[in-house]
């Protein structure tokens, strides 16, 4: 088969279509011919060699797609069920060795782009929303990057609970995006963000800040938060933060900062399938639709990385095999 394979860490450059072999499934795991795959940016910092991984790889972790195989210990799916996952290491490819234990039953009625990225980015909100910091209605949080993949779904599901929310953006465009998943406040990056912040929460600050940005927003996510918020970076697409004293914590409002990871919040199967359930239960109950902001040939991943990191795509990325 031909799939995207990094023989060196490097810059979109180094992803390439090439042809492996088939992968061979162990007793616990599930072949599955992939129909789509999610792209996100934990593979850029894969690919860059910001996490350690030996080449060379099949890039990408989270897909869909059906089973046509299943290892003789597997006894909760069948040849022809329709599944997604979103820890699953060489997705970049037309077939994929899925370990049953991080494989989730796709619901009928969704479609197999929304499968492919639904999981990943819609399991870093419920955890960050039901397990860092469970906004009460009324109260104000901030979400960064308010346009993309986790903000968009960030930003629904809160404004469901009746939490107002404050996004970042960069354009107009995301503005318009991020104000139609039910935005309260849209606000640009840059310098006074925190004051504009401070403001309309009547000099308060706000109970939570969501960050996927990291480095370029890191302090004026410190600033903009009332005392004992709650800091969660949950990604680096500026960079990562540079060493913190934690000493500064106390003097900015007592305040509570967490680096949360994906293996920890789907630490076991019980816990996996309740956040893929209620994400694909908001899905059926029309309370979280996933943007689907690109699709790409699953050759032209390396345009699809370079799109993503160059912030021309908003929502959600797909590669199609």
């Amino acid at each position: 088969m031909h799939a995207i394979q990094v023989s060196e860490h490097g810059g979109p450059e180094v992803l390439k279509y090439v042809e492996v072999p088939d992968p061979r499934i162990g007793p616990d795991q599930l072949l599955v011919d992939t129909q789509a795959i999610g792209v996100n940016f934990i593979d850029t910092y894969i690919r860059t060699g910001r996490y350690p991984q030996d080449v060379p790889y099949v890039p990408g972790a989270e897909g869909t797609g059906v089973v046509a195989e299943v290892g003789s210990d597997v006894t909760e799916f069948a040849v022809g069920d329709r599944v997604a996952w979103a820890a699953a290491p060489g997705s970049y490819a037309p077939k994929v060795a899925v370990p049953a234990a991080v494989a989730i039953r796709v619901p009928d009625g969704v479609d197999p782009p929304v499968a492919a990225s639904a999981l990943l980015q819609g399991m870093t909100a419920h955890y960050l929303i039901e397990s860092i910091y469970r906004p009460e209605p009324g109260e104000a949080v901030l979400v960064h990057a308010g346009a993309g993949g986790v903000g968009l779904i960030l930003t629904q599901l809160l404004n469901a609970r009746g939490v107002r929310v404050i996004t970042t953006v960069s354009s107009d465009e995301k503005e318009t995006l991020s104000r139609a998943a039910g935005a309260d406040e849209v606000l640009r990056y840059g310098h006074g963000l925190a004051g504009r912040v401070r403001e309309l929460t009547d000099g308060v600050g706000v109970a939570a800040v969501y960050d996927g940005v990291g480095a370029a927003t890191f302090e004026s996510s410190l600033a903009a938060l009332r005392v004992r918020g709650t800091l969660a970076l949950f990604g680096g697409a500026s960079g990562p933060v540079p060493p913190f004293d934690l000493q500064r914590l106390g003097g900015a409002g007592s305040l509570f900062v967490t680096r949360p990871t994906l293996m920890h919040y789907i630490r076991d199967r019980a816990e996996l399938t309740w956040r893929a359930g209620d994400v694909f239960d908001a899905i059926a109950r029309g309370t979280l639709n996933i943007r689907i902001g690109a699709t790409y040939p699953l050759a032209d991943a390396e345009r699809a990385h370079r799109d993503l990191e160059g912030r021309k795509t908003t929502g959600s990325i797909v590669l199609l095999p």
